[in-house]
């Protein structure tokens, strides 16, 4: 019989702890904006967090194989709540300065990295155990980051505006620990390592790490996917990070419009990624694929670059958000079925790592452009290369091999007698 507890506490665990990286995401640039009056500052904090969390997760999949995807997750998780709880605690006792500040959201972002890894390494084990296709599960998680995301926004606005950027961030440390709790609860006999190949001799850490290599770049789907992804991640940073707070700082809407237009996307995500979960095994994937990201990426950029009014702005990413929702399932289903079970940590962290390999790039690079160049053109230059990046499928014959491979149908969960 089909088990859904390790399905239900997976996702319960993931949207409590998304909420408070969304808080984290808004309160971090907010304080450092508003402190130092920065973008390229700004910038320069997002790329400390976001470095170590790509190198980790891209260092950190043999780790997921030989200690088990569970015990590297729930480590993690343990130790992000008592780094992030440090950056406030040391703001009120008025130690907290932007060098240790680096340090702090350095060290969290590297964290970060493996125990992510280990939870989306999980998956393919979850699904199996509660009977669901890649598609059903991939959609409902991301049905979750996505309404976790918005309620994480909306709290973070509220937050922020009043008791402040810093003191927002306990709300981060105190939902590390919750995820903690539950993800142990809920998926005790999962994720365990994997055991080794019989009479094989021992591999050595860094060989490990080269099969993932090895495998990753001669799957030509994945690569393609790795290359678009890396780059619409960087443009998607820049406006999380530097754009959407500085256009929300200079044009007089404020943190609250801010936290709102990113909880709206995230609502109207929500919709499109439920949608997908239950229609995403009919869907030709890669025909959504690149419709999904062509709708979700430019109009976004233009529409604020524009000076548009906040209801327009707002229309825009309610649009731009729905058809986000259906780009994770998809996608996750396509990368998590070409792995082999063996090699699902090394090469699923691997994957991921290089997807985020340019998020580090996205503030420093979205600060330099507001400086040189003013938040408007800057926003243009973003939706330009939004634009060309999202339009590069029609040119790369290897992304249309994600429709060749269906959806893998799931194993039956072992019955558990009479």
């Amino acid at each position: 019989m089909a088990d859904r507890a390790p399905l239900v506490g997976a996702l319960v665990a993931e949207g409590v702890s998304f909420v408070g990286t969304r808080v984290s995401m808004i309160a971090i640039p907010w304080f450092v904006l508003s402190t130092t009056g920065s973008a390229t500052l700004t910038g320069l904090v997002a790329a400390a967090e976001i470095t170590p969390l790509v190198v980790f997760k891209a260092l950190g999949g043999p780790l997921l194989d030989r200690l088990g995807p569970r015990r590297v997750t729930l480590t993690c998780d343990l130790l992000s709540a008592l780094v992030v709880g440090l950056v406030p605690l040391l703001h009120d006792l008025g130690l907290l300065s932007l060098p240790l500040l680096l340090v702090l959201v350095a060290v969290a972002g590297a964290l970060r990295g493996p125990g992510d890894a280990g939870k989306a390494a999980m998956s393919p084990e979850i699904a199996r155990v509660a009977g669901c296709s890649l598609e059903r599960v991939s959609g409902l998680a991301s049905a979750v980051e996505r309404t976790s995301t918005m309620a994480g926004a909306a709290l973070a606005g509220l937050l922020v505006a009043s008791v402040g950027a810093a003191n927002a961030l306990y709300v981060d440390a105190a939902s590390f620990l919750v995820s903690f709790l539950v993800f142990a609860l809920a998926t005790s006999g999962l994720g365990r390592p994997v055991p080794p190949e019989p009479e094989a001799d021992p591999t050595s850490y860094a060989t490990e790490l080269r099969q993932g290599w090895d495998f990753l770049r001669t799957d030509p789907v994945l690569v393609a996917i790795c290359a678009m992804v890396a780059v619409t991640n960087l443009v998607d940073q820049a406006w999380v990070a530097v754009l959407a707070p500085v256009w929300a700082k200079d044009s007089g809407a404020g943190v609250e419009v801010l936290g709102t237009l990113f909880a709206v996307m995230s609502g109207a995500s929500v919709l499109g990624a439920l949608v997908a979960a239950r229609w995403g095994e009919t869907l030709p994937r890669y025909r959504t694929y690149v419709i999904a990201f062509l709708i979700a990426g430019a109009p976004r950029f233009v529409v604020m670059a524009l000076e548009s009014p906040i209801w327009a702005v707002l229309a825009v990413t309610v649009v731009a958000g729905a058809a986000s929702g259906f780009l994770n399932p998809i996608l996750g289903a396509v990368i998590l079925e070409r792995i082999p079970a063996p090699l699902m940590g090394r090469v699923s962290s691997l994957n991921t790592a290089l997807c985020w390999s340019l998020m580090p790039l996205g503030g420093i690079l979205g600060g330099l452009a507001v400086t040189g160049l003013g938040i408007s053109p800057a926003l243009v230059v973003a939706g330009a290369t939004y634009l060309l990046t999202t339009m590069a499928p029609t040119r790369v014959p290897s992304f249309r091999r994600m429709d060749r491979s269906p959806a893998a149908a799931p194993e039956p969960a072992p019955s558990s007698g009479v």
